[in-house]
């Protein structure tokens, strides 16, 4: 017989069975598709050896005139902005006591007790204690005059600490007359937390007799919308206040509720967006003027070129718009001819039209989902997003956007954590990204890729919370866990070895009606740039099967170097399948059409 030919077509399918996937791949893990050939994903390292407190949900970069680099980085419990590889803590104040903590020690314990009535604060808030005396012995003024979590909550009046040493005598409501303690933003949450009972969650919201949603202390995880006005940063909570950090007032100063600029600003907010084209920036079910009611589908817009001019009049462009369907706005993504906006249940184009509308609003569907505010990305012109167990696009138009891997997604999904959803863009590959959680986790370790310029699915497992494409930065940057990472940065795990792999569904030898031999492999493999002192090794197991369904019944694996122009195998089978794997540390590479040496072996 001669030379077999393993050419592939491009992408993975998982919605057929593998046998009708014939010259197709069906599994794969750090792998993309490039001209049609798969290759290994880039690797990471870390952006800085600096940590932050908190699950990092949001990521924003900007330059300053004088061409200081800042990135926002919000988490369920801080909000920092990092420059020169420092995260500086901005977190808002939301309340400051003089003169009313004191604080009690225990000898030879390292819990101190504080009292400050009405001090409103949860386990897990932070504050910063000033003006404080030595208490209990070696609890020096130094060790209390620093930042605080609150560990315990006993009453409405106290609240505890962790001191970095223990008392060595008892001292109670001690610490001096003049102490001042400031109180951050309550902590958010990072994990949702199933529930039961009727009306626990959202109509439609997952299947028939698994557990209802709701998340632990009411309310929603903590995710933070940002963006820039000029040199300036405004960012908010979902469903919380709005904030302003000032530039000129530099890094050390913490950002200010935007109502406190601005007394007819929106106190309260879905998202906030600036607008690139016109200069306005941009409210979402937020709480009208002369009201502190939310109005989850009311959109407000301050005057052009102000981010503290909310009161509208006829000489500025403030305004407001009300969304005409669904209960509430959950994602909104601008495009770069419009914003596009999501409520749970239909599709609408905000446009700036000029005075005296100053935007216009335009519903362009209904009966569509999106899993939450992270879970859509724009492309250029288009809007990629995931829905309630279907993908989505928008370029001009929503439609559905077919996937080859959908069973694989969507039935190995937690969608209790849906709200975690995290969609990124890689523009250098041209790859939309959703970091999702499977079924058996708490938070995101998948990942699905679509490449819109190949138009091909693939996916694999990687823990990732927030993703920002490249653009002021080198690299893209992703979060994960206390760290952020650069990725499309070497071929390693930041210094261990990145395993990938992609694996082939069988194929026929020859009609398959006979069993064949095969006898050789001859491999079309090229390692890119991995280095000379890499070892230049791929693993390619074959295996063979008989009939369809029955599963392999025989493999044989042999290392493929870079050097290698063919490897002896030996197996037998009525069709083959392929797997090609590197585990090694440095190594990259991209597959080509591997030949195999077959002989005609028999009907038995």
């Amino acid at each position: 017989m001669p030379l077999s030919t393993f050419k592939f077509k491009p992408g993975v399918n998982t919605e057929i069975t593998a046998y009708s996937n014939e010259g197709g791949w069906n599994d794969c893990d750090k792998v993309r598709f490039r001209f049609g050939f798969p290759e290994k994903l880039g690797g990471w390292v870390k952006y800085s050896l600096k940590t932050f407190l908190g699950t990092c949900r949001s990521l924003h970069a900007w330059i300053a005139l004088d061409g200081s680099r800042f990135l926002g980085v919000g988490t369920h419990k801080k909000f920092y902005i990092e420059e020169g590889n420092a995260f500086n803590d901005v977190t808002p104040i939301r309340k400051t006591t003089t003169n009313a903590a004191t604080f009690a020690a225990t000898n030879g314990s390292t819990t101190i007790t504080v009292t400050d009535s009405g001090h409103e604060a949860i386990v897990g808030d932070f504050v910063t204690f000033s003006g404080a005396a030595t208490l209990g012995g070696n609890i020096t003024a130094a060790i209390l005059n620093i930042e605080y979590e609150i560990v315990t909550v006993p009453t409405a009046n106290t609240y505890t600490i962790t001191t970095s040493v223990a008392a060595n005598s008892s001292d109670s409501g001690n610490g001096g007359g003049s102490v001042v303690a400031k109180y951050q933003i309550s902590v958010g949450i990072d994990t949702v937390v199933p529930g039961t009972g009727w009306g626990a969650g959202t109509w439609g919201r997952g299947t028939w007799g698994s557990a209802a949603t709701t998340v632990a202390g009411g309310g929603s995880i903590r995710i933070f919308s940002q963006d820039n006005f000029g040199e300036d940063l405004l960012f908010n909570i979902r469903d919380g206040s709005i904030y302003y950090w000032d530039r000129t007032n530099g890094l050390t100063t913490r950002a200010v509720e935007l109502s406190t600029l601005d007394s007819n600003a929106p106190t309260v907010a879905r998202k906030v967006l600036v607008s690139d084209r016109d200069r306005h920036v941009l409210v979402f079910g937020c709480n009208p003027i002369g009201s502190s009611t939310q109005d989850k589908l009311l959109i407000r817009f301050s005057s052009q070129e102000n981010a503290t001019d909310w009161l509208p009049s006829a000489t500025n462009t403030a305004g407001d718009l009300v969304v005409g369907s669904g209960s509430q706005i959950v994602s909104v993504t601008e495009t770069r001819r419009e914003v596009f906006i999501l409520t749970d249940n239909s599709a609408h184009s905000l446009q700036f039209i000029g005075p005296p509308f100053t935007f216009g609003l335009t519903q362009i569907s209904t009966g569509v989902t999106v899993l939450g505010p992270n879970a859509a990305v724009a492309a250029g012109d288009a809007v990629f997003w995931m829905g309630n167990g279907r993908f989505y696009v928008y370029d001009g138009t929503v439609k559905p956007l077919p996937c080859t891997v959908r069973d694989t997604v969507f039935d190995d999904f937690n969608f209790t954590q849906a709200e975690q959803v995290y969609a990124g863009l890689n523009t250098e590959f041209g790859e939309v990204f959703w970091f999702y959680p499977s079924a058996s986790a708490s938070s995101n370790d998948k990942y699905v890729i679509f490449n819109y310029d190949e138009q091909v699915w693939y996916f694999g497992s990687l823990a990732r919370t927030a993703w920002l494409d490249r653009g002021i930065n080198e690299f893209p940057i992703a979060a994960s866990g206390a760290y952020l990472f650069n990725h499309e940065n070497g071929a390693d795990d930041d210094g261990s070895a990145l395993s990938a792999f992609i694996e082939s569904s069988p194929v026929d030898i020859g009609d398959g009606e006979n069993f064949a031999f095969v006898r050789r492999l001859i491999p079309d493999i090229s390692f890119l740039d991995s280095p000379a002192t890499a070892n230049r090794t791929a693993v390619f197991t074959l295996k063979a099967e008989n009939f369809p369904g029955t599963g392999y019944t025989q493999s044989f694996a042999t290392d493929v170097t870079n050097t290698a122009t063919l490897n002896h195998v030996r197996l037998r089978g009525r069709a083959v399948g392929v797997r090609v794997e590197t585990t090694e540390l440095g190594v990259t590479w991209r597959l080509g059409s591997t030949r195999l040496d077959v002989k005609q072996d028999g009907r038995r």
